[in-house]
């Protein structure tokens, strides 16, 4: 008997071992579940493993099981297989974004599947076991029918990932191994297929859900990323403090980013540049994008009135000596997006759309979208929060002055971005300031 459960019995063990370290780790960090569809996809991969184990032993040993068990726990292992293979669809529908809007296309996702469990289940009665060369295994038009779900949902879940691939966090590195898992589920579930009696089903959902674990679901992974990110918002609210702020202003700024960032690529701009994983790098770096002021005299940088020329020259240097910050603390820890996207905010988050700005001048395009994103949400911020030189103007003004800057100073599809998200604004502010309050 153990003969035939050798591979499940050893699948079996890695997944308890994943599910122990998972759930323990998220218990340690305190983190709940940001995709409960992993949480299913390894609840249901453990119980599919056991189902094969044991109607492995049961197809090989028919005299000593009843029939009608023997039929039950076979429906039961096919429709689990069905279930792993939609959870792992459903996963990566998830992680890409592609979770369709409407509710009827969500309806139609389920179909195959509803489906298919029906079939499975009316017909396992006719369910055929047969003698193999190397084990026992069952035929029919339940199994026959999950091969084809199973099939239809792999297929889904390739051209999900060819079409929304940019859009799984984590950069290159993790792209590549999903696809890798994917294209291994792919390559041993056919084999399964063209071979039924080699019963290697558990070893494809096995990779796969180990391989999402330790790319994208790993609680040791995602702390690390909280502390990294608890770093930098550290180190820039310690350079904030140098102008009596109390450290909102890269608070804020970072959710007007990421609100910007999201409502760009709902409105279908720049949707090739504004993945997740971009978003996350710019709202990650928006909060450095001052660190150059950590170079400015106290004197210039908490003068209650206007600044003289040759001040707001040592001001203005603020963004080249911050680019030189990021490039040499930075560069070494980031990943090359993140590095770029933090270096390119610091620098030119006070060029203008019409070439005004400093310090290089650029203009429209030639400005890295990160900087002209952070542009709008930096003044917006700074006109509508005290500063030791004037007191905030009113809400209303401040929109106006974003509006007006159309063109000028801002670059048209933003301005449109961020006026159209002008409630969600708005609540970010308030709930700010009755924090500070």
């Amino acid at each position: 008997m153990i003969l035939h459960i050798k591979l499940q019995a050893s699948c079996l063990l890695v997944l308890l071992y994943i599910a122990f370290i998972y759930f323990k780790g998220k218990r340690k960090y305190n983190q709940k579940s940001e995709n409960i569809y992993f949480d299913v996809l390894l609840l249901f991969s453990i119980i599919n493993v056991v189902l094969d184990g044991t109607t492995a032993c049961t197809v090989n040993y028919q005299e000593f099981v009843s029939p009608v068990v023997n039929l039950i726990l076979h429906a039961l292992f096919l429709v689990s297989v069905d279930t792993c293979i939609f959870s792992a669809f459903i996963y990566l529908l998830n992680i890409t974004g592609a979770v369709p809007k409407r509710k009827w296309a969500r309806v139609i996702v389920f179909v195959p599947f509803v489906l298919n469990i029906l079939i499975v289940i009316l017909n396992i009665g006719s369910l055929e076991y047969r003698t193999g060369t190397i084990t026992n295994y069952s035929m029919g038009i339940s199994a026959y029918t999950c091969f084809s779900m199973v099939a239809v949902y792999i297929i889904l879940s390739i051209v999900t990932y060819i079409r929304k691939r940019k859009r799984i966090a984590g950069g290159n590195g993790k792209r590549s191994s999903i696809f890798t898992f994917i294209m291994v589920l792919t390559i041993i579930t056919s084999i399964q297929m063209i071979y039924p009696e080699v019963l290697i089903s558990s070893l494809a959902i096995t990779i796969f859900a180990v391989g999402v674990y330790m790319n994208l679901e790993d609680p040791a992974l995602k702390e690390l990323e909280r502390y990294h990110h608890e770093m930098i918002m550290g180190f820039a609210t310690l350079i904030e403090n140098r102008d009596d702020s109390t450290g909102g202003h890269i608070k804020r700024t970072s959710a007007y980013v990421k609100l910007i960032a999201k409502e760009l690529r709902r409105n279908g701009c720049y949707g090739e540049v504004l993945t997740d994983d971009y978003i996350q790098n710019l709202v990650q770096a928006a909060p450095m994008h001052d660190i150059g002021k950590i170079s400015v005299p106290d004197a210039i940088l908490q003068k209650p009135g206007k600044l003289t020329d040759e001040e707001f020259t040592v001001m203005k240097q603020h963004t080249e000596n911050g680019s030189k910050i990021v490039m040499d603390t930075f560069k070494t820890l980031l990943s090359d997006e993140a590095y770029r996207i933090t270096y390119d905010i610091a620098r030119y988050h006070h060029e203008k759309w019409n070439g005004k700005g400093y310090p290089k001048g650029l203009q429209q395009e030639e400005i890295p979208l990160c900087a002209r994103i952070m542009a709008v949400a930096d003044v917006f911020d700074a006109v509508s929060e005290k500063r030791c030189y004037r007191d905030a103007m009113p809400i209303e003004q401040c929109f106006k002055i974003i509006e007006q800057g159309k063109g000028t100073d801002f670059e048209p599809a933003i301005v449109e971005a961020f006026m159209g998200i002008r409630d969600k604004v708005e609540k970010v502010h308030d709930e700010f300031q009755k924090v500070e309050l």
